[in-house]
């Protein structure tokens, strides 16, 4: 299933998009698509649903982030090897871990916005996985088993802010509307491997990063081991699980930024496609 979340900020219904590419309103159903409907049961009985008696919903609304009240959005940093190397770092012992503010997360077609003396604006396409169902010290080879789906994020980030500011990281990848999630949770059983989904994206139309998940320095299945065994993993968490080459601080011979006016479209195969216009705080 593909699983959507749309309507204006803050009021979002709970739908589906069908076979044929129709957007379903699940209203009925569901009151959200949260993490209390994502275990394995619940998403059975959705897909038990017959689409076609399910509401057509007419026009093109707005798509919020496809999960909706998430917990905790956890980053995997330097997790492609090509990605270290471009930025300077070395490969990780373990996966690197930060937290993105669940304030940041917007709908995949909403504004990003840069924040005020914002000079260092950038770019990261992220495979995002949702989870279904609570993990807690759980071995790799059951990993998946917690997955309720995936779906793409942009992990916005803000370089000087990241770098340069005393701390974490975090200071560069929380600021608002910097998590753009979305468009679809596509569920588990929609995607035959996860370590296999070609990742593209362009910045006014040219491309500036072209991957795939099977270059990952940690696996899915690792990344959700590792993090169970440090913490509880709810239904409804998120996890962004790196980027691959071509972020706008690894190009060369100087880095490249984003500025006020720039078009980011996104996509990852078989997760559907995001786009944001950016525009700079007044």
């Amino acid at each position: 299933m593909k699983l959507v979340r749309y309507g204006e900020p803050g009021q979002e219904k709970p739908g589906l998009i069908d076979s044929a590419g129709t957007l379903r309103d699940l209203s009925a159903h569901v009151a959200d698509i949260t993490g209390a409907v994502l275990s394995d049961g619940a998403l059975d009985k959705l897909r038990a649903l017959d689409e076609s008696s399910l509401p057509a919903v007419s026009g093109t609304p707005r798509f919020g982030p496809c999960v909706g009240q998430i917990g905790k959005m956890c980053c995997i940093g330097l997790n492609y090897s090509d990605h270290a190397a471009e930025t300077g770092s070395k490969i990780p012992e373990h996966p690197i871990l930060f937290m993105k503010a669940t304030s940041a997360i917007i709908g995949p077609n909403d504004t990003v916005v840069m924040p005020r003396g914002s000079k260092a604006c950038d770019w990261e396409i992220e495979l995002g996985v949702v989870i279904g169902t609570k993990a807690k010290y759980v071995k790799e080879e059951d990993a998946l088993n917690h997955v309720a789906g995936y779906c793409i994020v942009n992990d916005v980030s803000e370089r000087d802010f990241q770098n340069k500011l005393t701390g974490q990281w975090t200071k560069g990848k929380s600021c608002d509307t910097f998590g753009p999630t979305g468009p679809w949770l596509v569920t588990r059983d929609e995607i035959e491997d996860p370590q296999n989904l070609a990742m593209a994206l362009d910045v006014n139309g040219e491309r500036r990063q072209t991957g795939n998940t099977s270059t990952m320095i940690f696996s899915v299945r690792q990344i959700i081991a590792h993090l169970s065994s440090l913490f509880t993993l709810h239904p409804g968490d998120v996890i962004a699980t790196g980027t691959p080459p071509g972020v706008g601080l690894g190009m060369k011979p100087q880095p490249v930024f984003l500025k006020a006016g720039d078009v980011m479209d996104v996509s990852i195969a078989g997760l559907g496609k995001q786009r944001q216009n950016v525009v700079a705080d007044d």
